[in-house]
């Protein structure tokens, strides 16, 4: 049964969001996902939100750009963490995005990350689900210091070949 649900407004959100889903197939949690427009369909998204708890999820990752409601809404009908990822925009390069995910009312918390931090927003949800999941836990340990030693290696290559030969 799914455990996170990733929602979006569009399909040109799909390559932010799809980061999210890699980090939870990668650390083998159940997901779903869905493209539901807040304003185009507002029945199908009302329906969406209000039952995704009864359905099983505990996080709901929503990415939106532009005017960005569906985080904020979600938050609104969905009584478990939402996590607000906001896209990049053309017009205002995701800021419009942004303050509108983050500007929350009091009392409709929505985590938010960067302007397309579709991966972080993947790892949020491990870690929110993490709490009461020790086996996470372990895994999130895994995952940083495979981290480490990525940069390790890096730094390593560095100093082998300077830094003028590095990007050679």
């Amino acid at each position: 049964m799914a455990k996170v649900g990733i929602v979006m407004g569009s399909d040109s959100d799909l390559p932010v969001m799809a980061k999210a889903a890699d980090i939870l197939e990668e650390f083998g949690i159940e997901y779903e996902m869905s493209i539901i427009s807040a304003h185009r369909e507002p029945d199908i998204f009302f329906d969406y939100a209000k039952n995704a708890a009864d359905r099983g999820l505990k996080v709901i990752i929503a990415g939106a750009g532009l005017a960005a409601h569906l985080p904020g809404m979600c938050a609104a009908l969905f009584p478990l963490p939402v996590i607000g990822v906001p896209m990049h925009t053309s017009s205002l390069g995701g800021r419009d995005s942004l303050y509108s995910i983050v500007q929350m009312p009091g009392g409709i918390p929505v985590a938010t990350v960067a302007i397309n931090g579709g991966k972080n927003a993947g790892l949020l949800a491990v870690r929110m689900l993490a709490i009461s999941d020790d086996s996470l836990v372990e895994k999130l340990r895994e995952y940083s210091a495979k981290m480490c030693a990525e940069v390790q290696k890096t730094d390593a290559r560095l100093k082998e070949t300077g830094y003028r030969n590095y990007t050679k």
